[in-house]
């Protein structure tokens, strides 16, 4: 719990940016969403490199076993998205991690543009999945934003160099890491449970 606090206050302390984190990163799945519903060949051309990736076959293959489709739901969204999309580019270079997850946001948005009745009911149960999800990436993303602020001006964080800057910045992007796993951790279950047995009977019949 006290590092749970911690993860609270430093949010607090730099709500001016979470707030914005949080415009640009929602911002980004609205725009991929919006474009998708407008631009249907965009969509379908994000779902064919789904498809062509071999992905969409790995969860079909995983829908039987709703424990093992949230493990592999959790080892995507916290290692690829979270650790190798966020954190360490940022790590290697101030912010770049956040730049490119704007990106991977909007594709995402536009493979949840729904392109018929089923495509709208399974965001239902969806909505909330990616809504927190999301949440989770902006708690990342103001851990690698914080970390880029110490390391290219030190006396934000009153270090002395920038050595002593990066690892105090690493440390506030390690206090917001557990909050974020938490959350990663509980939708993906939901998300996996949801697929498996809510969303046929929203799309039965």
């Amino acid at each position: 719990m006290r590092l749970f606090r911690r993860a609270l206050q430093t949010i607090q302390a730099n709500r001016r940016a979470y707030l914005a984190l949080n415009a640009i990163l929602y911002g980004s799945v609205l725009v991929g969403f919006g474009a998708g519903l407008l631009f249907p060949g965009l969509a379908a051309a994000q779902r064919e490199s789904f498809e062509d990736g071999g992905q969409a076959d790995l969860v079909r293959s995983l829908l039987d076993s709703p424990w093992l489709f949230a493990l592999a739901i959790l080892a995507n969204n916290a290692l690829r998205a979270g650790l190798l999309n966020i954190v360490l580019p940022s790590m290697l270079v101030p912010f770049a991690g956040v730049v490119w997850y704007v990106y991977s946001l909007f594709t995402v948005g536009l493979m949840l543009a729904p392109v018929d009745r089923d495509g709208w009911l399974v965001l239902i149960p969806h909505s909330l999945t990616v809504v927190m999800e999301i949440q989770a990436y902006v708690l990342l993303a103001l851990g690698a934003y914080l970390l880029g602020r110490a390391w290219i001006w030190p006396r934000t964080v009153d270090a002395e160099n920038r050595r002593q800057a990066y690892a105090r910045g690493l440390r506030q992007l390690g206090v917001l890491s557990l909050p974020a796993l938490a959350l990663l951790v509980v939708f993906a279950l939901y998300e996996s449970f949801s697929i498996v047995y809510l969303v046929p009977l929203l799309t039965a019949g």
